[in-house]
């Protein structure tokens, strides 16, 4: 956020581009300006102050020439909460400003000039989220203004499905009687719109029992522990502390993008979490070994082949230390990495190894380019890109890249 300033210097700017992070950027006599909720073409007067010497960072103060992709943004809170960054824009401009993004994160970070079709796979832009994390104060529930502790409340959110925004509702009902526990500061609902999980992420001192008991006598179809999510002619046991994809329109979809087109003798799915690609490469694959970091994700995992009837040898381990120990290359690698993507290591180990096929599914453009451009450095060539938009009105990519020997 920008501090307060007594005169503030405003500039006439025209806008390029958006840049990965959410803002627009734009010059101001040679020296670059980020600023958010901006689009390309526009132009406006923005109040800007120092960030460096190269760099201003400002705030939006007028728009002067609107873009025709501007539109009127569906949440009553947008501007506000820091959780969208892109509602002002017509969704299917936000899928090709992302596709653009991608395609400059491979230019600048990895210096690939990918020019084959980049395929885009979308759903409904609204009520996607199947598991949202709620900021509390007292009584009052929200997200947190974007750069900021500051708690913005809500009694809302039109990118959650239906049924967290009704538990929402009923939770504030709860926090309005005197059993309340004030001492909460973050939860997170999960729900397959049937069942709801509510896991406690923040609190000034331990929930007592009563609390989820009484959750469970308000919040309808409630459960504890784990929730049992169906995708894709499987039913997924996800435990409280298990990782699974938020959109809950594009989970099959995500899962033949990355298996689509691979079978064999061997795959290896790396950061596996509770098997969701790993059950599908199970049917397309002989043998396959899944390894995954978080104790609950394996067991989980564990219970999940078992009900689904394939054997899949499941590791409780580092997926570095992994690939450190194996002498012989699997026919095909599926990688899920966090937002700080493979890393040195785990990319060095790869090319070691030399399978001849590997898809990495990224949430993160920029260390997505970083590790392809080392593994394009070992001998591999970037053969497909596919950009699956699980997030909506938000800056965050997801995409699954293939890669060939």
């Amino acid at each position: 956020m920008l501090k307060e300033r007594t005169n503030p210097i405003v500039n006439e700017v025209t806008v390029e581009k958006w840049i990965y992070g959410g803002d627009s950027l734009a010059r101001v006599e040679g020296r670059v300006l980020f600023a958010p909720y901006l689009l390309p073409g526009e132009t406006a007067r923005v109040e800007v102050e120092e960030d460096g010497k190269q760099m201003l960072r400002g705030v939006s103060a007028e728009v002067i020439t609107p873009s025709p992709e501007r539109t009127q943004p569906p949440c009553p809170y947008f501007l506000r909460c820091g959780g969208c960054q892109y509602q002002h824009a017509r969704y299917e401009f936000q899928v090709a400003q992302k596709v653009a993004i991608l395609r400059e994160q491979f230019k600048r970070v990895a210096r690939i000039e990918y020019d084959l079709e980049i395929e885009t796979i979308t759903g409904p832009d609204l009520a996607y989220r199947n598991r949202t994390q709620f900021h509390i104060d007292g009584t009052k529930i929200g997200y947190f203004a974007e750069g900021t502790h500051r708690l913005v409340p809500i009694d809302q959110c039109p990118i959650s499905s239906p049924k967290i925004n009704d538990a929402l509702r009923v939770i504030l009902e709860m926090t309005r009687e005197p059993r309340w526990p004030r001492f909460l500061k973050s939860i997170e609902l999960f729900t397959d719109e049937k069942q709801v999980l509510l896991n406690v992420l923040d609190a000034e001192r331990p929930v007592a029992k009563h609390f989820f008991e009484w959750c469970a006598e308000r919040i309808p179809g409630f459960v504890e522990g784990h929730l049992e999510y169906e995708a894709a002619d499987h039913v997924f046991r996800v435990g409280h502390k298990s990782f699974f994809q938020v959109n809950r329109f594009l989970v099959e979809r995500l899962m033949d993008a990355a298996t689509n087109g691979v079978e064999g003798e061997t795959a290896l799915d790396l950061y596996s979490g509770v098997g969701l690609f790993s059950l599908r490469l199970a049917r397309q694959f002989k043998t396959v070994t899944a390894v995954e970091s978080g104790r609950g994700a394996v067991q989980d995992l564990e219970h999940n082949a078992q009900r689904a009837g394939v054997a899949i040898t499941a590791l409780k381990e580092n997926a570095e230390t992994y690939l450190a120990k194996l002498e012989t290359a699997p026919d095909f690698v599926l990688a899920d990495p966090p937002r700080s993507g493979l890393g040195k290591h785990a990319v060095r180990e790869l090319i070691r190894l030399a399978p001849k096929r590997i898809h990495i599914v990224a949430c993160d453009p920029a260390t997505l380019a970083r590790d392809v451009a080392a593994l394009v450095a070992g001998g591999y060539r970037l053969t497909n890109v596919v950009l699956i938009d699980l997030f909506p009105h938000t800056y965050h990519i997801e995409s699954v890249v293939a890669l060939t020997l």
